[in-house]
């Protein structure tokens, strides 16, 4: 096997628990939550509640959430789905006779009800340990207190409000005189503050009812959206099974559709006909096998991942023989041609946190708002940023991912765990909107068919087949550009990095735990 090694941060060591996440603060919090006796759950919520201060470009309470959970003495890993449906009076008809042709993306129509809030409830009355009002102080402290703009959160600030993201009262909330926070401004979020502790006294009440439900369906129909206050009453997260596929022998667990999770399955099973081990990890015959793969995994997610009550042919994808016979129509020397037919909305806005305790629970868990700033829209009293997970619908007509009132869209935002053996190796996730199947896999094949360490393969330069090109991370030596050019690839090198990754290993043998932490990102792990 070939040796690599690239310079990187060092793995976090600890035995009683680890957070690995994209902010210190909030890895920070969920260490302190742990020692002051909350488990690996109480820990999640408050450090993924506190990123939408940190990180309020990424995520926040007007967006979605999905988990995996491993708890101890339970059979199997859970799954929840924390993301909330279109408006019942949402229309494809009235969208398509509009002259549209897809959601806006910075529109009321994309908004969709925000289904975290729901989840971290659930999750909080089912498995946590402490009250959802300790869980929750951090995060109102800070949001009070105030939180610098850290530097990879800054760039993101900037970039946003350049390509001029926020609109409305969103542009009051959260630009300072109509300008980007810079590096070490504080971000102050009293009004969320306000709406933590209503939720801290009444559980999902306080957000979903009175007086934050009627001042975030009163904003949006202003706005023009169909959003009504029955929406929002009703429940939106519920309790699912988990999917998964082998890769040489260690198990990938995914989160079943709406999410995209069965992308990343069908690639992997894919790659998994091709010997990859003698490849270089960072040259060109790994990279096409990688892009190609993509390109015929992320085809099949286009056509049928939807809604859970509408993607019909899940076993299709997760098939041994679906795999198959897609791999052999990849040419070891030529890129294929294969065109999105469904448009999807691509996005590199998303946090993701896992968490494991003394007691061995381990929490996967992704939050986002889709877009930067999610729809740019926010709710006129309390400032809520509303995501965009609707333009993550078509609308082509009878297609299972068709907008449509009640529905959930197709979802980019995926947690993921290895498995070995029965039990549960690494809970872990790869940011980036519609690369992290692409990040999954990549992942999981730099362990296991280059022998790297999870920090060695977060730190690895990453490529995305994506829209027609091939996108590279800077780390790509010219001649594998050029040799990839050769190939059929049309090559572009990205600005920025693409997505990000967390993960800690559970090494059950030593009891010991292994965190790991992306440098693409402000975050860390932090154990004790």
């Amino acid at each position: 096997m070939r040796e690599f090694h690239l310079p990187g941060r060092s793995p976090v060591y600890a035995t009683n628990g680890i957070c690995a996440t994209s902010h210190p603060l909030a890895a920070q919090v969920a260490v302190q939550i742990l020692n002051r006796g909350g488990n690996a759950v109480d820990a999640a919520i408050a450090a993924g509640i506190l990123l939408g201060v940190c990180e309020p470009h990424m995520t926040g309470i007007g967006g979605d959430c999905f988990v995996l959970l491993d708890a101890p003495n339970q059979k199997g890993i859970i799954a929840l789905n924390g993301s909330g449906r279109a408006p019942a009076g949402l229309s494809a008809d009235t969208l398509r006779n509009d002259g549209l042709t897809r959601i806006p993306e910075r529109s009321v129509h994309a908004v969709t009800i925000p289904g975290a809030v729901d989840a971290f409830c659930i999750l909080s009355e089912d498995w946590g340990q402490l009250s959802l009002a300790e869980t929750l102080a951090p995060a109102i402290h800070y949001a009070e207190t105030g939180v610098p703009a850290a530097p990879r959160v800054a760039l993101d600030w900037a970039n946003a409000a350049r390509e001029g993201n926020l609109s409305g009262v969103a542009r009051d909330f959260y630009l300072h005189n109509g300008a980007a926070l810079q590096v070490g401004d504080i971000f102050r979020a009293p009004k969320q503050a306000e709406i933590l502790r209503m939720i801290a006294q009444k559980g999902r009440a306080g957000f979903y009812e009175g007086t934050v439900a009627e001042d975030m369906v009163t904003s949006l129909k202003a706005l023009g959206g169909t959003h009504e206050r029955d929406d929002f009453a009703q429940p939106q997260a519920f309790y699912t099974d988990p999917i998964y596929g082998t890769y040489k022998g260690i198990d990938l667990v995914e989160h079943p559709p709406n999410g995209q999770g069965a992308t990343a399955i069908l690639m992997a099973k894919i790659l998994s006909h091709f010997d990859l081990t003698d490849l270089d990890p960072v040259g060109a015959d790994r990279a096409h096998l990688e892009a190609e793969a993509a390109k015929l995994a992320y085809d099949a997610r286009n056509r049928y991942i939807a809604d859970p009550d509408n993607t019909t042919r899940l076993s299709h994808m997760l098939s041994d023989d679906t795999a198959e016979k897609l791999a052999t129509l990849i040419d070891p020397r030529r890129a294929r041609d294969i065109p999105n037919r469904i448009s999807d909305a691509v996005h590199r806005d998303t946090v993701y946190l896992t968490v494991v305790d003394r007691d061995r629970m381990a929490v996967s868990l992704i939050y986002s708002i889709f877009h930067a700033f999610g729809s740019g829209l926010a709710s006129d009293k309390f400032g809520i940023l509303f995501q965009n997970r609707g333009a993550g619908f078509n609308l082509t007509p009878g297609h299972p991912n068709e907008a449509g009132g009640n529905k959930r869209p197709m979802h980019t935002i995926i947690p993921g765990m290895l498995r070995e053996n029965g039990q549960v190796t690494m809970p872990f996730g790869v940011m980036g909107g519609a690369y992290q199947p692409n990040g999954h896999v990549r992942f999981l094949s730099n362990m296991v068919d280059f022998g790297m360490d999870a920090q060695t393969a977060i730190d690895t330069p990453r490529c995305f087949a994506d829209q027609g090109v091939l996108r590279l991370e800077r780390g790509y030596h010219p001649e594998v550009q050029a040799q990839l050019a050769g190939m059929g690839h049309k090559i572009i090198l990205t600005e920025a990095p693409i997505g990000g990754g967390q993960a800690i290993r559970i090494d059950h043998q030593r009891g010991i735990l292994i965190g790991a932490s992306d440098p693409r990102k402000d975050g860390c792990a932090i154990g004790y």
